[in-house]
């Protein structure tokens, strides 16, 4: 199933794979080399993390492999729309309690909620989709339900 990516996203993702792929683990399998030499690897702790870490890089390659190749890239410049949608940013008024917040609707690897970006996926996103200006959108969440009033549905990178 394709999943939705912004362009900078799925640039981002591919910049993750390269360096997971041509950085770590060469670097990895050096570091396997270098254990093994060290002598017997059944009791070589150096060995043990370096074959840990070659099942974790793999895993990730595998992980970033099949989000790229699924990846239904969507080009948010130039995106209009009146509800929201996928790279919306929705400018939001917590109406319990006043506070403002300013949130991206992204794809689930380029999710940042430190920067507002959010993904599709999130209850937050869930709860905002197909809304417009104006509209009360109920979110379920595990600190309690949160209602937001969407004051603006802008489409910007």
């Amino acid at each position: 199933m394709k999943k939705p990516i912004t362009k900078k996203g799925y640039d981002e993702l591919l910049k993750k794979l390269k360096q997971i792929e041509e950085i770590e683990r060469p670097q990895n399998i050096r570091d396997i080399a270098e254990a093994r030499d060290h002598g017997d690897i059944r009791e070589n702790a150096e060995f043990a993390a370096a074959k840990e870490k070659q099942s974790f890089i793999e895993s990730k390659i595998n992980e970033y492999r099949n989000a790229v190749n699924n990846a239904q890239i969507i080009e948010i410049k130039g995106l209009n729309s009146d509800s929201v949608i996928f790279g919306a940013t929705v400018h939001l008024l917590n109406i319990n309690n006043g506070e403002k917040r300013v949130y991206s609707l992204v794809g689930e690897y380029e999710t940042d909620i430190d920067n507002g970006r959010i993904s599709i996926n999130s209850p937050i996103a869930r709860a905002l989709i197909k809304r417009q200006v104006g509209e009360i959108a109920q979110v379920n969440a595990p600190g309690g339900i949160f209602e937001y009033e969407i004051k603006a549905i802008l489409f910007e990178e």
